[in-house]
């Protein structure tokens, strides 16, 4: 017969874990999000040249993997600047800038793919550079970008499972505790994986739903 120690507080916990985890990706893909858009049309409007600074800085995200991002941040702001956040704020703060410098890849891609003709008409009709980008550009490139912009979000929630470096007792975090006290990994695990599900599917069955109607309009 299966016999287990966890109870019901330890179930309370894993899900306040899981919350945390849903809090960290959410405004991580909000604040990253928005200075992904920023940064992606910067880097479409200015150019190659003259956008190379910016590149560089979103290259340096993208290419040094997220748990050394987190253990670096942590340690410059705490003992080089000497400036006391918590590690809820620092994972916030790692996470968003992780998020902008693959979204902005996103935005950039989704931009270049409207046909300039289209864009030129619209120039024609006495659109300014803003009215081009809202009624022309931003509608047709969202539906180009938004299947790229559900897998990075799902995958900013996986990668927030690393906060843990910076102190926050997320889903994976609040896991690993209760693997240590009750010594059963598999069923942890197991339901840890189950978290996650119940989070991700939601958004994933959201997206391609947005997907298949924005593609028959």
């Amino acid at each position: 017969m299966f016999e287990t120690a966890l109870s019901t507080n330890d179930m309370i916990f894993l899900a306040k874990g899981a919350g945390m985890t849903l809090i960290v990706t959410g405004i991580s893909v909000v604040i990253g999000t928005a200075l992904g858009i920023l940064f992606g049309v910067i880097r479409y409007q200015v150019g190659p040249i003259f956008a190379a600074p910016l590149t560089f800085f979103l290259d340096v995200f993208r290419s040094i993997p997220l748990l050394i991002q987190l253990v670096l941040a942590n340690a410059f702001i705490g003992t080089v600047l000497q400036i006391r956040l918590s590690g809820f704020t620092v994972a916030c703060m790692v996470l968003s800038l992780y998020t902008a410098a693959y979204c902005a890849e996103i935005v950039r891609g989704g931009i270049e793919a409207v046909p300039t003709t289209t864009r030129r008409a619209a120039r024609s009709l006495g659109m300014t550079w803003f009215q081009d980008m809202r009624y022309i550009v931003a509608p047709l490139a969202t539906r180009v970008a938004l299947p790229s912009w559900i897998g990075l979000a799902l995958g900013v929630m996986k990668d927030s499972a690393l906060v843990y470096v910076v102190q926050v007792t997320e889903l994976l975090r609040s896991t690993q505790i209760l693997i240590t006290r009750l010594q059963e990994p598999l069923l942890l695990l197991m339901i840890c994986g189950l978290f996650y599900f119940a989070i991700s599917f939601p958004i994933a069955r959201l997206g391609g739903y947005l997907e298949r109607r924005w593609s028959n309009d």
